[in-house]
């Protein structure tokens, strides 16, 4: 299994807005990365990453099934996740956030998806 590849200028951006959390400031950052299964309809829209273990992501979680949330993810368990074509989760290269969380997240309840 790998885990997907988050670049290290992403990894950083999470890390600093998962200590700005984890010391309590309320944000509201862009997202750094959008992960997805090619095949299986889920992104993962993650804007930190929880310092303590490096491993836990916090974002708009889509699963494809109607109902966007706001939650956590382990990286390391992503890397376990295939789609129904066995196509592992990817990271979106081309990705740029164009709005704060609260605005995909805004979206997303109003379409049942995350639309970019």
């Amino acid at each position: 299994m790998t885990l997907p590849r988050v670049t290290a200028d992403e990894r950083a951006r999470l890390l600093a807005n998962g200590a700005a959390r984890a010391a309590g400031q309320a944000i509201d950052p862009m997202p750094a990365v959008r992960l997805y299964t090619p095949d299986a309809h889920a992104t993962w829209l993650l804007v930190s990453l929880e310092p303590s273990d490096g491993d836990t992501a916090y974002g708009l979680i889509d699963l494809g099934t109607g109902m966007p949330a706001l939650g956590t993810v382990k990286l390391s368990e992503l890397a376990s996740i295939v789609d129904p074509r066995k196509l592992p989760v990817r990271r979106d290269r081309y990705f740029q956030a164009v709005r704060p969380l609260s605005e995909y997240v805004r979206l997303a309840h109003e379409n049942g998806a995350i639309l970019d």
